[in-house]
């Protein structure tokens, strides 16, 4: 059955076949490129990738450490947020070496031994180092398997590096808690030090003028040591000539003991009562000095055998001086009383001289030691000028002294006070607010309503546009754009160019709606878009018609070729936003723009959809224009062009 439409380039009728033909190509051409892009991730498991693990497990805390099995099974387990993954194997490296050359793996990952080393040389102790895996794809991939690949594998060892860092930080702030209240007890040591510090201070600040006293002190000291050292050189001479005489006194008494008649007894008793006076009265004077000598010696610091010994001499010249004044006494009585006093006497005087040789002994032994607690005296004095030069310069020192130990007490105080802050200003942090924390600190960006789409929402916009328009290229491919009959006919010329896009605007609507229809049947949009989607489809299939028939009508064979190039061009501008300005200039004059951008606003619930049917309009309108200036024309024609046609048909 055949249809009053002219073929193009042929005079052979249309039928229905070829109205099928025609109306099936963009749906058949959508169905395919939907089928095949439209969410992609649905059917990762078409994808066989290889798994290569060489990594070599570390122990930290004695903790088998095994990253790399820990990277393989979340690459093995896939995304709980996606539905679907790739299919991995297993594998060793030559077994996907030869996989990835003979096609059996479209991709293969290799995770090399260091893996878990480098990522866990974060630790204390260790040299940073980035942990890195190999991605390789065989040189013939498709176009978008390197990029699903990559993306799966980038996905994987982003999820793991960020478990790392959370663990990593979780630990950096439990450790600031932790530095946090040791700075605050290093705060409070650095307290007491600083008020330990302040007591030495003033302790040490004190020290000079005690220094000086002392050293005042040891100059009297030694100034009176030196007196006692003449005074005791005084009294070592009076005693060595006390002894001296009680030795010579001793011997006097022997002789007048001894003495033979009453006459010289007489006259020995009266010189023995005069010499017994001498030395009663010498002895007490001796008696007294060593009585003084005695209360004097321990104040002076004469050792306590020496003053013992003062002691011991002082009883002694008592004794003595008691004896010689009982011998005076015996010695007084006259002539008339000698003969009967002269046993008493001479018994008295013997033992008066064994007395006085035991004075003239103790004080032998009392001018040696006198003369020693002199020599001891001097030293002492000597001691006392060396004490009081020591003492000055122990005066200075301490004064420097106090000094640094004032400075020492502000700085630890300062050091207190610095310690104090630095412990209100660290953070501190309970284990779950650590560990949540740093979950957000080690990913801190996310990105919310990103799709897993390959093409996100553009991708059904562009495939109905690109389907639509080369089903508007079609048409014309088969139907006659501008009538033969426009010279002969008595028809307006825009009705004749109506007559040629009245069944290709027919073709485009419905190709529109199946279009649309194979869209719905991929997609599942709500009711209300679908609808605002199909509109503009149809809407779109009857503009390109208009636009390919001005197109075709104005260039022939060279407007079939301009059309192919929109459709290059549509193509270019929609995968990609880093294409040249130019050729996105140029894209967006084209007539497939506001078809593409009044769709995507359909889709997504945005502003455009009113602006696209405008622009749809318009295209139509002027292309149906030139179509009709283009049908004017060749209802003109000369008369070489008649006689050539006449000859032709001859």
């Amino acid at each position: 059955m055949t249809l009053p439409i002219e073929r193009a380039r042929s005079k052979r009728p249309v039928t229905w076949l070829t109205i099928i033909g025609v109306l099936m190509l963009p749906v058949v051409i959508g169905g395919i490129l939907v089928a095949a892009l439209y969410n992609p991730t649905e059917r990762l498991g078409e994808l066989n990738a290889a798994i290569v693990n060489n990594d070599e497990p570390v122990t930290i805390d004695d903790q088998l450490v095994p990253l790399g099995r820990q990277l393989t099974a979340g690459l093995v387990e896939g995304d709980d947020e996606s539905d679907s993954n790739l299919t991995w194997t297993l594998s060793n490296t030559e077994d996907a070496e030869a996989g990835l050359a003979d096609g059996t793996y479209a991709a293969v990952i290799t995770i090399p031994e260091n893996f878990s080393a480098a990522a866990t040389s974060t630790a204390p102790g260790g040299t940073p180092e980035r942990a890195t895996i190999k991605v390789a794809t065989p040189p013939d991939s498709l176009v978008v398997d390197d990029a699903i690949t990559a993306q799966v594998a980038q996905t994987a060892t982003s999820v793991l590096g960020e478990q790392l860092s959370t663990t990593y930080l979780e630990n950096v702030f439990v450790g600031f808690t932790d530095l946090g209240t040791q700075l605050g007890t290093a705060a409070d040591g650095a307290a007491k030090l600083a008020d330990g510090a302040q007591q030495a201070a003033d302790g040490a600040a004190a020290l000079p003028d005690g220094a000086t006293q002392l050293g005042s002190g040891a100059a009297e000291l030694a100034t009176g040591a030196g007196a006692l050292g003449s005074g005791l050189d005084t009294i070592a001479e009076g005693t060595a000539a006390s002894a001296s005489g009680a030795g010579a006194l001793a011997g006097g008494l022997r002789e007048a003991a001894a003495g033979v008649n009453n006459q010289e007894l007489v006259g020995a008793a009266q010189a023995s009562a005069s010499f017994a006076a001498d030395a009663a009265r010498d002895t007490k004077v001796v008696a007294g000095s060593l009585g003084a000598l005695q209360a004097q010696c321990a104040a002076s610091g004469a050792t306590a055998e020496f003053c013992a010994s003062v002691a011991t001499a002082a009883g002694q010249a008592v004794t003595a001086a008691t004896s010689a004044g009982t011998a005076s006494g015996y010695a007084a009585p006259t002539s008339d009383g000698i003969a009967g006093l002269t046993s008493g006497t001479s018994t008295a005087l013997t033992t008066m001289a064994a007395k006085t040789d035991e004075l003239s002994g103790g004080l032998s032994q009392l001018s040696a030691g006198t003369t020693q607690s002199a020599d001891g005296a001097r030293a002492l004095g000597d001691g006392a000028t060396q004490l009081s030069t020591g003492a000055d310069q122990l005066a200075t020192g301490a004064g420097t002294l106090a000094t640094g130990v004032q400075t020492l007490a502000d700085g630890t105080d300062e050091l207190a006070t610095g310690l104090r802050t630095a412990s209100e200003s660290v953070p501190s942090y309970t284990d779950s607010e650590a560990q949540s924390l740093a979950s957000v600190v080690a990913d801190p960006v996310e990105a919310d309503g990103v799709g897993d789409s390959l093409f996100g929402a553009s991708a059904v916009p562009l495939l109905a546009t690109l389907a639509l328009w080369f089903g508007g290229l079609a048409t014309f491919v088969a139907l006659q754009a501008v009538s033969r009959r426009a010279l002969t006919s008595r028809a307006p010329s825009a009705l004749l160019a109506l007559r040629g896009f009245a069944p290709a605007a027919a073709l485009g609507a419905l190709q529109g709606v199946l279009v649309a229809g194979v869209v719905q049947l991929a997609a599942s949009y709500d009711v209300g878009e679908w609808l605002v989607f199909a509109s503009l489809c149809v809407g779109a299939g009857v503009a390109f018609a208009a636009v390919n028939q001005g197109l075709i009508a104005a260039f022939g064979g060279a407007g079939r070729w301009v059309s192919a190039l929109v459709g290059v061009l549509t193509v270019a501008t929609g995968v990609v936003s880093t294409v040249p300005g130019v050729i996105a200039d140029v894209a967006g004059l084209l007539p497939t723009a506001p078809a593409y951008n009044g769709m995507v606003s359909a889709l997504t619930s945005t502003d455009g959809v009113g602006a696209a049917f405008v622009g749809l309009a318009i295209w139509a309108v002027l292309s149906f224009g030139v179509t009709t200036i283009v049908v004017a024309r060749r209802r003109t024609t000369t008369v070489r062009a008649l006689l050539r046609s006449a000859a032709v048909a001859a």
